[in-house]
């Protein structure tokens, strides 16, 4: 089957942004793709830059208008499509939350981001409320996937959780990219580093890992440097290889034929999951171990 990532940039007209990721999914569903994935908050630029809350009116209930629209697009193409989006639950409730539709249209579940970050630009915990509902994965018409966001995806326990609950691909819808005083003395470690994490990931579960990021510049609306977000999703198999990357700086589709067949071979000869010593990991339940 062919797994499909959109790399997009994002505007500042919202809708703008759900039209033109409407339209990316369906190009990868005529491309081929049975599974796709859109980037981290895709339906806004990444206004986590600042802390204002004049944002808070971006978010919407789930199911509400994005789901819907994308839920007629997975039932007319059958596609099961990740759509990370922001969630209003309540009033001063809010998620950074992904929803799964399945190829017949309907909201098969939802995962609410679990490692919220605090970082310069990127203002995450002004926002949203620490996921509640757990590392998760499900059957979905065309595979067992899981779905972590973003800041999860430096996290092994949150990669073995969603695999030990029988993810066979791996989705990290993502917005990360460089701050862009930074990029010429870091860059390459800070992505090479991000990479690298994620394809251990794919190895440590034996599963496919696949990254959806947007690109381009976004500033906050007062200005300031803003970041260059670095693309380049990309798709990693279950001995880590990487199997397709897009570029750094343009919007693409990608769009990468996988074999599910493979994990058992992978498995039965490194067979990580079977010499876990689950008796012996009582400690990570801990912050620190004094």
């Amino acid at each position: 089957m062919n797994l499909g990532i959109v790399q997009m940039r994002c505007g500042a007209d919202p809708d703008a942004n759900l039209a033109r990721g409407c339209d990316m999914v369906r190009d990868a569903a005529r491309q081929g793709a049975k599974v796709i994935c859109l980037p981290e908050l895709f339906r806004s630029r990444y206004f986590c830059q600042v802390e204002d809350h004049k944002y808070f009116k971006l978010a919407e209930e789930i199911p509400g208008p994005s789901t819907a629209a994308l839920g007629e697009i997975a039932r007319e193409c059958g596609v099961v499509i990740v759509a990370p989006l922001f969630e209003r639950r309540a009033p001063g409730l809010y998620h950074n939350t992904a929803a799964i539709l399945d190829a017949d249209g309907s909201l098969l579940g939802k995962y609410r981001k679990m490692h919220i970050p605090d970082d310069p630009l990127f203002y995450e915990k002004f926002y949203f409320t620490p996921g509640d509902l757990g590392f998760l994965a499900w059957k979905t018409a065309h595979a067992p996937i899981g779905v972590c966001i973003c800041w999860d995806q430096w996290y092994p326990e949150a990669a073995r959780l969603t695999a030990l609950r029988g993810a066979q691909i791996l989705f990290y819808p993502t917005a990360i990219g460089w701050h862009p005083g930074e990029r010429r003395q870091y860059g390459s470690q800070q992505h090479d580093a991000w990479e690298t994490i994620q394809r251990g990931h794919a190895i440590a579960n034996g599963c496919y890992v696949a990254v959806a990021n947007r690109v381009g510049h976004e500033a906050p609306e007062g200005g300031g440097e803003g970041l260059d977000f670095w693309g380049q999703s990309f798709v990693a198999g279950p001995d880590g290889a990487v199997l397709a990357r897009a570029g750094a700086e343009e919007e693409a589709i990608l769009v990468c034929e996988i074999d599910l067949g493979l994990l058992e071979v992978q498995r039965t000869h490194w067979p990580f999951l079977r010499d876990r010593r689950v008796d012996a990991y009582e400690g990570l339940g801990q912050r620190m171990i004094d």
